[in-house]
């Protein structure tokens, strides 16, 4: 079950989209720990949701599906600010350090609320649980070790590609990151008018 949860979360935290861009700009710009310190955040959604769905929580998942207009929207704002941020931002000098924890949090924070802001994920843990016979069945012992892989399995990708993408920083010229950054905050504002676009 645990090494189930490890691949569902990996395979869900790979396909590349606003929170991939997101990490990805934020290593380049700020180093290895910036970017695995946003997957955590993305992480750790999934666990939420798929902790939902586990634990047949179905009063929580109803009122986040109730409301998923509201909260997309949310998600479609946020990632606005965060690509005219990134847009903006310069590269740092010297890669974030472990003792920047205000800096960190918010990097967690803010991929934390981008990943909660698209409550439809439930549905797919729903899913997904349910066909591996966990959740209808009450066996809330096979529920956490599943979430707990999910979490896993998630923040496994994160570190990789964080690991990756660093490798490839101390080649890159301020002049080059700038433009990263750019292209990025371009490409997560798209994301956020297509959020809000398809939540209206």
């Amino acid at each position: 079950m645990l090494i189930r949860g490890i691949v569902l979360g990996f395979s869900i935290a790979a396909p590349v989209g606003p929170i991939g861009v997101l990490c990805i700009q934020r290593t380049l710009s700020k180093g290895r720990r910036s970017g695995f310190v946003s997957g955590l955040g993305a992480a750790s959604a999934d666990a939420v949701y798929g902790a939902i769905a586990g634990f047949g929580i179905t009063a929580v998942s109803s009122l986040l599906l109730d409301y998923r207009v509201g909260i997309r929207i949310g998600g479609g704002i946020l990632l606005l600010y965060l690509g005219i941020q990134s847009f903006r931002a310069e590269p740092a000098e010297t890669p974030v350090s472990s003792t920047d924890v205000h800096g960190l949090a918010r990097d967690y924070g803010s991929t934390f609320l981008l990943t909660i802001s698209n409550p439809v994920t439930i549905i797919a843990f729903v899913g997904i649980f349910t066909g591996l016979g966990v959740g209808a069945s009450g066996n809330y012992t096979h529920a956490a070790v599943l979430v707990g892989g999910v979490f896993l399995g998630s923040a496994l990708w994160w570190f990789v590609l964080s690991t990756a993408v660093s490798v490839f920083r101390a080649r890159f010229t301020r002049s080059i990151m700038r433009r990263v950054n750019r292209l990025a905050g371009v490409v997560i504002v798209g994301f956020g008018v297509f959020a809000l676009w398809s939540a209206l």
